[in-house]
């Protein structure tokens, strides 16, 4: 468990700054969470590098443990429109982040053995994209209805239709904080792959003085 604690940490810090950071628009179509969150697929791919897939799962659960908790104190904190996390935000969030961590993992151990970069931008762009699209459907869809009347009628303001990113043909709001969201995980993934390949060469390297 030592060997993983800074992945664990560093894990714990981004889900915490991207829920908070979540409540503040950066322009029309993102928030400043959507700036950091994309790094929690950094973490896991340096973790999946450096210890294995186990080890990577264990900062993922941990990860999730404490995005739940972040969700829960959320559910508590009144806005000016209500809670500050609705039961369908709280939901989606939890499984978006499970599925979408659980599937990087899978993924980069199926590209592990090619060139250093193509288990974490192929295991990033995937996860990236599974989690934009749970996250999105059952936070805000129309068509997830289950949740309840109440709900349904909170995410109302999601589904009113305007031009796709402001200048495409007509598609519910959700759907251009959904392109723009995934837009802004794809140009981060890339970005990624310096401190991937600096963190990497720095640990393997002072492994290989320590084992001299």
């Amino acid at each position: 468990m030592t060997r993983i604690l800074p992945g664990v940490l560093a894990m714990a810090i981004i889900v915490v700054a991207s829920n908070i950071l979540v409540q503040h628009l950066l322009g029309d179509w993102l928030t400043w969470g959507a700036i950091t969150y994309p790094f929690a697929f950094l973490v896991t791919d340096v973790m999946n590098r450096l210890y294995g897939a186990a080890s990577a799962r264990k900062v993922v659960i941990a990860g999730f443990v404490v995005g739940v908790i972040c969700s829960l104190i959320g559910t508590q904190i009144m806005g000016e429109y209500g809670p500050l996390v609705t039961l369908r935000v709280a939901v989606g969030s939890g499984t978006a982040f499970l599925i979408a961590q659980l599937m990087d993992v899978f993924v980069f151990n199926k590209l592990r053995d090619g060139a250093w970069w193509k288990a974490p931008l192929g295991s990033s762009v995937i996860g990236s994209a599974l989690d934009t699209a749970i996250f999105f459907s059952v936070a805000f869809a129309a068509s997830f209805t289950f949740f309840g009347a109440g709900e349904t009628e909170a995410a109302a303001w999601a589904s009113e239709t305007v031009p796709l990113l402001g200048v495409g043909p007509l598609a519910p709001l959700w759907v251009s904080l959904a392109v723009a969201d995934w837009g802004c995980k794809l140009a981060l993934s890339l970005i990624a792959l310096v401190p991937f390949r600096l963190i990497i060469q720095r640990f393997t390297g002072m492994k290989a003085t320590a084992n001299a």
